[in-house]
């Protein structure tokens, strides 16, 4: 299946097949109660999503939406679980899986530790340009996704990027 910018995989709250992002970036966004969404997570290549739908089966708990056009396999969901069932080392790959986006979550973290407000923004790029590259981060998400993943204001986020521009990064 071919995802393109803008467009949505799934949203939160319905059930499903579960996915694997082949060439891609999308972003899972939650929506609260008073309608606000808020970025949640990055999904990269080579992903399995949902995550917490690996092992059984659960509702969607966000909506993604495709940050860049996306090649994405459908995996039905009776067809994956009974693959688990009859293939034992299929869950040692889960865990794996698993692994590698706990590690990525720890760099996110890591970004939110930053001592200045600037070098979350320049870690936060950095990390971007490992799956996003020859883009630009504020060319892929708003200043407020943006804000929202390394626990600033829109309008710090901004001035950050004006700062940078001014400065030739």
């Amino acid at each position: 299946m071919l995802l393109h910018k803008g467009e949505t995989l799934f949203r939160q709250g319905e059930t499903g097949p579960l996915y694997h992002v082949r060439k891609g970036l999308l972003k899972i966004i939650r929506i609260h109660e008073d309608g606000s969404p808020i970025l949640m997570n990055i999904i990269v290549a080579d992903e399995m999503i949902p995550h917490h739908s690996l092992i059984t089966h659960k509702q969607y708990h966000g909506t993604a939406i495709a940050l860049v056009t996306c090649e994405i396999d459908v995996i039905p969901s009776r067809d994956w679980y009974d693959t688990l069932e009859q293939n034992p080392q299929k869950c040692l790959d889960i865990a794996l899986l698993l692994q590698n986006k706990l590690r990525m979550m720890q760099q996110r973290i890591d970004q939110l530790t930053q001592t200045s407000s600037a070098e979350k923004l320049r870690s936060l790029q950095q990390w971007f340009e490992l799956y996003i590259g020859p883009a630009a981060l504020e060319d892929v998400l708003t200043q407020d996704e943006i804000g929202q993943l390394i626990g600033l204001r829109r309008e710090t986020v901004n001035r950050l990027l004006r700062a940078q521009a001014a400065g030739g990064r």
